[in-house]
């Protein structure tokens, strides 16, 4: 569920399809996202989820599986 949405927020904030982007997709070599972009795809997994990603955690988000991850633990 959460891969699912973070998947559309990704596409849309990196104006890309979705089906491209696999758990293992990198932010930064494989969608080519600058810190901004990565800034903007956490602003819009916080909005989505209702939740709040410490900046520790945003740090360590390198591919699609971290932002999963890091989802999940702020919904614990």
């Amino acid at each position: 569920m959460e891969f699912e949405k973070l998947k559309a927020i990704i596409a849309d904030a990196m104006g890309i399809d979705e089906d491209g982007i696999t758990p293992q997709t990198s932010f930064k070599e494989d969608l080519g996202a600058d810190s901004l972009d990565v800034f903007q795809i956490v602003l819009g997994i916080e909005q989505e989820f209702d939740i709040e990603i410490p900046e520790d955690a945003v740090e360590s988000i390198e591919t699609v599986e971290d932002a999963v991850n890091a989802i999940r633990g702020a919904k614990a």
